[in-house]
């Protein structure tokens, strides 16, 4: 008898580290060329990789919702990223005053 292998938990583990991987740099980015003032992106990015979650389903509703949960957090880190940079921790744009 052979046993089935379901890899869609591998898949949810891989898409979390590839998206927590890429919303980091992300918002250091953001943070640097926009202020943390561009929170409103996040949010508006957000809620509609949630909505879309809840109209798909299977591993692209995970990846939405994912994405979604991604956007929100990095709402609060853009704060925490101004911090950083405040204690010098990370380079302040020069282009700002």
């Amino acid at each position: 008898m052979l046993m089935q292998l379901n890899f869609e938990g591998i898949a949810v583990g891989a898409a979390s580290l590839l998206i927590i991987g890429a919303f980091h740099p992300l918002v250091i980015w953001c943070e640097y060329h926009f202020t943390q003032r561009v929170w409103p992106v996040f949010l508006i990015a957000g809620l509609l990789f949630l909505c879309g979650a809840l109209f798909v389903q299977g591993l692209i509703s995970i990846v939405l919702g994912l994405l979604g949960a991604g956007c929100l957090w990095s709402i609060r880190e853009l704060k925490e990223q101004a911090h950083r940079v405040e204690r010098g921790w990370f380079p302040k744009n020069p282009k700002r005053k």
